[in-house]
């Protein structure tokens, strides 16, 4: 259980250090950086979801989950890009 947290815990360091860079970096990217940080956030949240709140072990709620989340992350998206398409 402990090296399951640790790679958890390595693996969301190492993507808020690549959120960090890329927003330092990339800011005025629009669209680009958007979906990118949008991305970057949803694998930190199905870390989170699988390894720190267990539902590696419950695969139905897992898939409930994500499907909620990639509805939520996507919802946000449009609601980013709306603005475009006017």
């Amino acid at each position: 259980m402990t090296a399951i947290l640790t790679r958890a815990w390595l693996l969301l360091m190492a993507l808020s250090f690549a959120t960090t860079v890329f927003a330092g970096v990339l800011p005025e990217a629009g669209p680009i950086f958007v979906t990118s940080v949008l991305f970057l956030a949803g694998l930190k949240s199905r870390i989170i979801l699988s390894d720190y709140l267990g539902l590696r072990d419950a695969p139905t709620f897992q898939r409930g989950f994500t499907m909620i989340l990639v509805g939520f992350l996507g919802l946000a998206l449009l609601l980013y890009a709306l603005p475009f398409g006017m």
